[in-house]
């Protein structure tokens, strides 16, 4: 079998001239004339292109109420990319479980591993994934902080679940998740934690599990997290020594010009997004030709000073640059642009400039 399969599940592979693993971070965004079919059916081309291209995972990140992605049921997109594929690591980066009852999760992912054993990482955030309106109508609360004050203890309570381990006497100790070990010998998900500030960076460090921080948004708290990620391990019954991916930006073009035209339709879009007025990706020539106050000029220009654009070799140049600077163990990519041909074009040429294989299958 494939070594995403009979290997390590958590410590990746690199594949040809990378320095490390790389990866794909899925946000299946919804460009403006397009439909969030059109983007369901981009996400499963561009997995098979990494499965067969020698990126080790493709995982899909929890979002709601955002026209502009349409990745608001995790488990659903990775049982269909499970369909499609046949050995890459599928996963969420990540579910946000305050959303969520810890055994609704164990299930989900418990019937994901059954669907495609030994394929499946469940990535967990503490944040909501949304704006403070949509995430109490989720959890039917308004008390929003409740859910992410109380992280470290539905975590614990998801694991148990999944590991179908409640003692004798507490309330859950005859509740099974189902699919899971109570049907007998199973595999289960890796648990990795999610995080853009050191909350979650600490909490990894001190469970000895795999973390994953969100660097393609909040840039300034990259080495400051990862230092505290790798100060606070623990050796676990997981991991003896620390891992770390970090999502990271990144779009490749034939030229320059044409990165820098393509990636400016994300950042419009975020901007939109941050200043109350979501939507659909908009496309190049309407980025192109939106009229930006200094202060929009200020956030998109330091938006895109986080995102490594250009050439194929300028776009190798900054990873390698950023892996080294943060020693981070894997790279995960995502491509944010209007268009789908786009972003599978980015994927291959990234993957060309690496030399990466051009067809990894199964041994």
């Amino acid at each position: 079998m494939d070594d995403a399969i009979q290997g390590d599940p958590i410590r990746g592979t690199a594949r040809g001239t990378a320095p490390v693993p790389l990866s794909v971070l899925d946000l299946v965004t919804v460009g403006e004339g397009r439909t969030a079919s059109d983007a369901l059916r981009t996400s499963v081309q561009i997995a098979r292109l990494a499965e067969s291209r020698g990126y080790g995972r493709h995982w899909v990140a929890e979002h709601h109420s955002m026209p502009g992605v349409a990745s608001s049921s995790p488990a659903v997109i990775l049982a269909h990319l499970a369909a499609h594929t046949d050995h890459i690591r599928l996963g969420s980066g990540g579910v946000m479980l305050p959303n969520h009852a810890p055994l609704v999760i164990a299930e989900q992912f418990g019937t994901l591993e059954a669907l495609a054993p030994g394929r499946v990482d469940l990535g967990l955030g503490r944040a909501p994934g949304t704006d403070g309106a949509t995430a109490a109508a989720l959890r039917r609360t308004e008390r929003l902080g409740e859910g992410a004050d109380d992280f470290p203890q539905q975590l614990a309570e998801l694991t148990r679940f999944l590991d179908d381990d409640f003692p004798d006497g507490h309330p859950y100790s005859r509740i099974h998740a189902v699919p899971g070990p109570v049907q007998g010998p199973t595999g289960r998900p890796p648990v990795w934690l999610l995080g853009s500030s050191g909350f979650s960076a600490r909490l990894a460090g001190v469970l000895g599990l795999p973390f994953a921080f969100a660097h393609h948004f909040s840039a300034q708290n990259t080495i400051p997290a990862l230092d505290l990620y790798r100060e606070s391990f623990r050796p676990s019954a997981v991991l003896d020594a620390p891992y770390a991916l970090i999502g990271v930006a990144a779009l490749a073009a034939d030229d320059e010009k044409e990165a820098r035209r393509q990636v400016l339709t994300g950042a419009l879009s975020m901007l939109r997004l941050r200043t109350g007025r979501p939507g659909l990706v908009p496309t190049p020539e309407e980025a192109e030709a939106y009229r930006f106050s200094p202060m929009e000029r200020e956030f998109v220009d330091s938006w895109l000073t986080n995102i490594v654009h250009g050439t194929p070799d300028a776009v190798r140049t900054g990873l390698d640059d950023l892996q080294k600077r943060t020693g981070a163990d894997e790279l995960m990519l995502t491509a944010n642009a209007h268009g789908g041909d786009i972003r599978l074009r980015s994927y291959e040429l990234i993957a060309d400039a690496y030399e990466l294989p051009t067809s990894v299958v199964p041994s």
